[in-house]
């Protein structure tokens, strides 16, 4: 089964990662207000950093990528976590996925001014999402032992 690469860009940035952020955000069929927590983060990024926020949105996003995962085993009546390779495309979509987790743990106002605020942390190599994939490195590498259980 082949899948089609047919993500659209958004309107602004014409940028697909952009385009794959809003889908995450989306909620309830709302992407109108998806597009607009978006646009928020990212003005509210370029008005902290002074950088153009596609920039730091790609730092960010190449900062939380992870190189492995985490694949949970059952062989023989016990339960092993097996640390798998990923390519680079389900690397991007667990960034993203961990990118809002963090922004929305965060205490603080709207979810737009946490994001950017997320999006700065994170591209500065701290914050919640980076933590999520340092862990995720430091538990495959404990765990490397069961890798011949693929």
């Amino acid at each position: 089964m082949s899948r089609r690469n047919d993500t659209k860009t958004d309107p602004i940035y014409r940028n697909r990662l952009v385009n794959m952020l809003v889908n995450r955000i989306l909620r309830h069929g709302k992407k109108s207000l998806a597009y607009q927590i978006l646009y928020n983060a990212m003005m509210n990024v370029e008005r902290e950093t002074r950088y153009n926020p596609l920039f730091i949105l790609r730092r960010a996003v190449r900062q939380v990528t992870p190189n492995v995962t985490i694949e949970t085993r059952r062989v023989g009546g016990s339960t092993y976590r097996v640390p798998i390779e990923i390519e680079s495309t389900q690397g991007k979509t667990l960034a993203i996925r961990w990118l809002l987790e963090a922004s929305r743990k965060r205490p603080g106002r709207d979810i737009a001014s946490n994001l950017g605020s997320e999006l700065v942390d994170a591209a500065k190599n701290s914050g919640g999402a980076v933590r999520k994939r340092e862990e995720t490195h430091r538990v495959a590498e404990a765990n490397r032992a069961f890798v011949h259980l693929r």
